[in-house]
């Protein structure tokens, strides 16, 4: 049995053996939000900050994390309030089919939780693990000059 909170709240659970912590979130916890794509850790949207650092979920063991702190995309907004990440991104057209959204709004999040003045570069850097299928990184782009022109 391991213990971890997760966007705030406590949960408990006995993970299998090789259980990803992705599986753990999507189908013990009920936490869909993280994406199950490629399941290698190459396109980003399982993103989750594990204690303070962006992961792909599903590259983690769930029996790794008993103890740890796990923000989700589900723990980005405050209630019914988008974050600023998820506004500049409707507002900029930076949310196109939508999978890997979640991805890029947990790794925008910790770019700026982290870097609150980052550069094009830092951007870059950044959201370079996260894949969008519908080449819509234009809109992403646009979405996270514009929040740090706002800073």
């Amino acid at each position: 049995m391991i213990h971890l909170t997760v966007n705030g709240d406590p949960h408990s659970a006995e993970p299998g053996p090789a259980e990803s912590l992705l599986s753990m979130l999507r189908n013990r916890l009920g936490l869909a939000g993280s994406k199950d794509a490629c399941e290698q850790g190459e396109c980003g949207s399982c993103s989750v900050i594990l204690d303070g650092e962006l992961v792909c979920s599903c590259l983690v063991l769930a029996a790794d994390t008993d103890g740890s702190e796990i923000r989700t995309v589900e723990g980005i907004a405050d209630g019914d309030d988008l974050s600023r990440v998820q506004e500049a991104l409707l507002a900029e057209g930076g949310v196109q089919c939508g999978f890997c959204t979640p991805g890029f709004v947990v790794a925008a999040t910790h770019l700026l939780d982290t870097n609150p003045d980052p550069s094009d570069d830092d951007v870059r850097e950044a959201l370079a693990g996260n894949i969008c299928r519908c080449t819509g990184y234009g809109g992403i782009m646009r979405a996270l000059t514009a929040l740090r022109e706002d800073s």
